[in-house]
């Protein structure tokens, strides 16, 4: 994982919905930081789901998992993010809202870091605008590993990921050659719809 830290966590009482959410950023996080040893796989292999969209993501990530291997799962995470020129993906918000690395997303997302008091640990290298490490702090953020107001999650995903991540998720769903990191991407995708689709909802009724 790409550890995050914050010197105030909160006592939030986190619902059942509030909970699985978490789940999910979390699970997310994992398999876009590192490919999924046979551990994981095992448990992924055993997801099922029902006949909605996000059930039907699951399902489809259960069966990837139990079609490939560990050995199998590194070669399409080194290829599709660790290949020769950071590999065929890039999954930083400034190379998807800039065309660049380092570029103003990431600068922005850093001043809401800071006033979040969230900062990364020592020894990572990696950009804070990389699609992993976003849903690390959407997961702190939620459960109340960082201290935050309330509605930070709403506020961090508007401004920080629902502008590009989901065109991320896209292209990673696309990966012919990737079929398990290609359900990974469907989870994603439609998962990042639901919770949008879902802040749109609570905003109404506000």
């Amino acid at each position: 994982m790409l550890e995050l830290s914050n010197h105030s966590p909160s006592e939030r009482v986190v619902d059942e919905t509030d909970l699985g959410r978490a789940q999910q950023y979390a699970l997310l996080a994992t398999l876009l930081s590192r490919s999924p040893d046979e551990r994981l796989l095992s448990h992924l292999a055993r997801l099922d789901g029902d006949a909605s969209p996000i059930g039907l993501a699951h399902r489809a990530l259960g069966e990837a998992a139990a079609r490939t291997n560990e050995e199998e799962a590194g070669r399409e995470y080194f290829d599709l993010f660790a290949g020769p020129g950071r590999g065929l993906l890039l999954p930083y918000a400034s190379h998807y809202l800039a065309g660049t690395l380092y570029g103003r997303p990431l600068a922005r997302l850093r001043q809401t870091l800071g006033l979040l008091g969230i900062e990364k640990t020592e020894g990572n290298s990696e950009p804070e605008d990389h699609a992993a490490i976003l849903c690390e702090v959407m997961t702190g953020l939620i459960i109340g590993t960082f201290s935050s107001p309330s509605g930070a999650d709403r506020e961090f995903f508007e401004q920080h990921l629902d502008p590009w991540i989901g065109r991320f998720f896209a292209d990673l769903e696309r990966a012919d050659r990737a079929p398990f990191y290609a359900s990974v991407g469907l989870l994603g995708r439609v998962f990042v719809e639901v919770e949008r689709e879902a802040f749109a909802r609570s905003a109404l009724s506000v």
